[in-house]
């Protein structure tokens, strides 16, 4: 019986990672407004995030002409930079062109904060990110899911799921993200910024 050798993926320009946890329980909770947000890029493109590699549902794709690997990471949360720090050094692709996106605590949702690079602003999976990288150099799109509430706990509030109100706030910010990593992809995230930062 005979096999046919997988090719490695070759001439990735950008990664763009989305963050959040891999198990259905997970599926449509606030910290997993990442994964969403990487869905639709995935959707926009025509493409599927259905391989197994770099411990991430991924696969690649063209944007802004640019050759570019989508990537969901199966680590959990918590240990993200696992799954983007090993896509990088494969494609060897630097910290200035992997955006991630993830789920902010500090914005409403529906809100969009773009950065050239920055802290962790105290998000587990980016910190991971940076302490695995040794960079803090990442662009990123911080998706809002709005303000934990004085009686919830932490953990509790970005593991609960969207009221149908908030689903279509959030809807418009991923549609919005979508529109911001082309640009960003494409060179212009001045423009990004300009257009859809909160």
């Amino acid at each position: 019986m005979f096999f046919k050798k997988k090719e490695p993926l070759s001439g990735v320009e950008y990664i763009i990672a989305g963050l959040g946890n891999p198990d259905r329980k997970y599926e449509n909770t606030r910290h997993n407004a990442g994964f969403m947000a990487v869905d639709a890029l995935a959707d926009n493109i025509g493409i599927r995030l259905d391989k197994i590699r770099y411990k991430s549902l991924c696969n690649t794709g063209v944007m802004a002409d640019k050759k570019v690997l989508l990537m969901k990471p199966s680590t959990y949360m918590n240990n993200s930079g696992q799954a983007v720090v090993e896509a990088m050094q494969f494609f060897k692709v630097p910290p200035e062109r992997t955006i991630i996106l993830f789920d902010d605590i500090s914005l409403d949702v529906g809100k969009l904060r773009i950065r050239r690079k920055g802290s962790d602003g105290g998000h587990n999976g980016m910190k991971n990110i940076i302490y695995l990288s040794g960079s803090d150099q990442f662009p990123r799109v911080k998706l809002g899911v709005g303000h934990k509430p004085e009686q919830w706990d932490l953990a509790d509030w970005v593991l609960s799921n969207f009221t149908a109100t908030e689903q279509k706030q959030l809807n418009t910010a991923v549609e919005n993200a979508r529109h911001a990593v082309a640009y960003m992809v494409a060179g212009d995230i001045d423009k990004a910024m300009n257009l859809y930062n909160a």
